[in-house]
């Protein structure tokens, strides 16, 4: 019986070193994990949405809390006079999730670009998503109001051929972003005063 307690408390006190050494890691790499994403993930999608801004959006940027628990990362590009936000948002596609960097215009609530970020989809048809200009310049324009759907499902947007659920992960992020968007306006207006 001791030595039954001897081991439930040897690996107690592993466990628990391994956890702590876990989170101490966790803790102390997180800023550069977040810095290497905007770096090569998310930077190329938000300098090619806010092409053309006089600031860099990727540096003026602020958080906003969406839900209770989830928090998103909003950035801000200044254009002659006018304001866009860019969110990241996620649709479930073939693969997994497709992560989409969206843009919207603040003076029009109109989607001013968007952007492919990360995607684990098929090569060759469901990666197109990210590759296809043409696919992502449908988006450009597009109101924020209501649901963004591809033809299939009565929407505007004429999928990728071969790969409609991408297609479908991909609106569904932007109507998530469109959502969000309208959601917290007031805040987003607010921080984005900071920017001007």
């Amino acid at each position: 019986m001791k030595d039954m307690i001897k081991m439930v408390v040897v690996l107690t006190v592993l466990a628990a070193f391994s956890g702590g050494l876990l989170a101490a890691i966790r803790d102390n790499t997180i800023e550069r994990i977040e810095n290497q994403q905007l770096t090569f993930v998310k930077g190329p999608a938000i300098k090619e949405i806010m092409a053309g801004s006089k600031n860099d959006p990727i540096a003026d940027r602020f958080k906003i809390q969406v839900g209770e628990e989830e928090e998103k990362s909003v950035f801000v590009g200044v254009f002659d006079g006018k304001s866009a936000v860019a969110i990241e948002s996620y649709g479930k596609g073939y693969g997994g999730d497709v992560g989409v960097m969206v843009g919207i215009d603040l003076a029009t609530d109109k989607i001013l670009g968007l952007s492919v970020t990360t995607h684990a989809e098929t090569p060759g048809m469901g990666a197109m998503a990210k590759d296809d200009p043409v696919f992502a310049q449908q988006f450009k324009g597009m109101a924020t109001d209501k649901p963004i759907m591809v033809s299939n499902d009565g929407g505007t947007i004429n999928a990728i051929s071969g790969a409609t659920i991408t297609s479908r992960a991909v609106s569904a992020a932007a109507t998530r972003v469109a959502e969000m968007y309208h959601q917290k306006k007031p805040e987003i207006e607010q921080q984005v005063q900071a920017f001007k």
